[in-house]
């Protein structure tokens, strides 16, 4: 995600952790829940006002580093000796009150070198867990009699809830390494991550990843739909307060909110990042030595502006680090999609990319303006989140004396708060009645630096009209290509429509870059959409965008 091939590591590091403790069912830890104390003569009852306080006054002192705190004999042991630690299910957090939510815990240690506190939010009264090696089997009584002489506390958690049958409670929502956490709708799979916040992103000084230190999770009434969860994020550049509210089901939404407390200033906020894989699709058309047509767990990036325009840019794996901004006053919304849900077009049993969910942000409030940036990292290996998305806030400029800005790039405000819902969506589920792209193929054009685009169009009004319906494109460039030919024909095989772009592009020409002042590739964009006649103004598909770096 950045030049820096320390940070790169560390950023790998904790992707494939994630990856690792779910698709092995790391199962996580319990502790016994203790009495609670009795209240105090002036007693306060806990809320997400008391996490914006503490992460105001822990932003007012420096930073303390975590490091250090999980001992090196478990960092240092094999992966197969972390599969071997496992949480007893029987001690499940609400398990014996029959609640509609349980919670497990994850131990830490090999890649999780940071501990967390988790607290139980009780009738307003806020209780630590105290961490207990009983909760756990090891596989090894030795290990076990290590770790029971040894002061921790929880790598993270899971949240359990009866998603897809009342038989058992299925795993709906993970909080594990960082600011890393994911969630599965009804009948889906895990696949993509979030994370509480991205600071500089893809910058040469280096990515700075802050981590949740302490949890808060409210014990759920009887008949409760929805589970909150307060979190205290911390990091050497500042200190937030986030609270999710999380309701699973056909899809699994978490309200969230955030208040940001910087100790320093900061050159990038990423707010609602997304972190996902893409390793190939169909526009590399399969890779040599590999039986998959297809291997990602996201193949696009969505967007809707605030007025109203939906743009799909289909992700890549380059042969370099990528940064493409999308400039936006006011966001309705982005993600990164999974559309493509067909079996056929990936082959693997085991990961069954097809089932990955989506994930959509929909910013609550006046977000200002800003804009999305997605990050492409080159990758040759699908254990590794490659791809990252999130919404950039503007700085406020410094004035001169004539009012004018001063040439300052501008700061970011001391205190920021933000709102907005998560979506975790099943890849079926249309966010919009506009036909979508559902394939982007690249190939070389007749021509020496000329490229073709076959682009599919399918769904909304495009599957019931003819062939003879009258159906137009608007296909945009930047300086720097030129349109030699388009074709726009009916595909009688899907009922869809197909674009086909034949461009010249000039390597010595001016190419456009939204931002000069970042480190990314100059790229000449080109966008696409279709609609019926030449002079009526509302297309019918989303704007297909794509970004060619010569």
């Amino acid at each position: 995600m950045f030049p820096c091939a320390q940070h790169h590591r560390s950023y790998r590091l904790i992707a494939v952790a994630a990856l690792l403790a779910a698709a092995f069912c790391l199962l996580p830890a319990r502790s016994r829940a203790s009495e609670p104390p009795s209240a105090p003569a002036e007693f306060h009852a806990f809320s997400f006002v008391d996490v914006k306080h503490k992460a105001e006054e822990l932003a007012s002192r420096p930073f303390e580093d975590p490091e250090g705190q999980v001992p090196d004999f478990l960092l240092n042991i094999s992966y197969d000796q972390w599969r071997k630690i496992r949480f007893r299910p029987s001690e499940s957090l609400w398990r014996k009150e029959g609640l509609p939510f349980e919670v497990q815990f994850f131990h830490p240690g090999l890649f999780y070198n940071r501990l967390v506190a988790v607290n139980v939010v009780d009738d307003g009264r806020a209780e630590k867990l105290t961490f207990s090696p009983s909760v756990f089997e090891y596989g090894d009584e030795e290990f076990a009699s290590k770790v029971a002489g040894t002061p921790l506390d929880f790598a993270g958690f899971r949240i359990h809830y009866n998603l897809n049958t009342g038989k058992y409670k299925d795993e709906v929502a993970v909080f594990l390494g960082a600011s890393y956490f994911r969630a599965v709708a009804r009948d889906g799979q895990y696949g993509l991550s979030a994370r509480g916040l991205a600071v500089d992103t893809a910058l040469q000084s280096g990515e700075e990843f802050p981590y949740f230190r302490e949890f808060w999770i409210e014990k759920p009434r009887e008949d409760s739909d929805s589970i909150t969860v307060h979190a205290l994020l911390d990091s050497p550049s500042l200190a937030g307060a986030y609270t999710f509210t999380i309701i699973p089901g056909k899809e699994t939404s978490m309200d969230t909110e955030c208040v940001l407390f910087l100790r320093k200033d900061v050159q990038k906020l990423g707010i609602a990042p997304l972190t996902s894989m893409f390793l190939y699709g169909e526009t590399e058309n399969g890779r040599p030595g590999d039986y998959r047509p297809e291997v990602h767990d996201s193949d696009g990036l969505l967007i809707r502006t605030d007025s109203g325009e939906w743009t799909w840019r289909p992700l890549a794996n380059p042969g370099r680090l990528a940064l493409i901004p999308f400039r936006e006053e006011n966001p309705a919304g982005f993600g990164l999609m999974q559309r493509d849900w067909v079996f056929d077009h990936y082959q693997d049993l085991e990961a069954r990319y097809e089932k990955r969910p989506s994930l959509w942000i929909e910013p609550r409030g006046n977000w200002s303006p800003g804009w999305v940036e997605l990050v492409e990292i080159p990758s040759e290996l699908e254990i590794h989140d490659n791809m990252v998305a999130y919404w950039v806030p503007g700085k406020t400029a410094e004035k001169g004396p004539d009012g004018q800005p001063a040439g300052d790039p501008g700061t970011y405000p001391r205190t920021m708060a933000f709102a907005y819902r998560m979506r975790w969506l099943n890849p079926k589920e249309p966010l919009h009645s506009l036909g979508r792209a559902v394939a982007t193929r690249m190939a070389a054009g007749n021509q020496e630096g000329t490229v073709r685009f076959v682009l599919d169009f399918e769904g909304g009004e495009l599957q019931d009209l003819p062939a003879d319906a009258g159906l137009t494109s608007v296909v945009t460039l930047d300086e720097g290509a030129r349109l030699l030919e388009k074709q726009l024909l009916k595909n009688e095989v899907t009922g869809g429509w197909r674009l086909v772009l034949h461009i010249a592009v000039d390597p010595e020409g001016k190419l456009k870059t939204i931002f000069p002042t970042q480190a990314a590739r100059p790229y000449i964009r080109i966008s696409a959409l279709l609609k019926k006649g030449e002079n009526l103004p509302d297309p019918l598909t989303e704007t297909w965008t794509y970004d060619l770096h010569p």
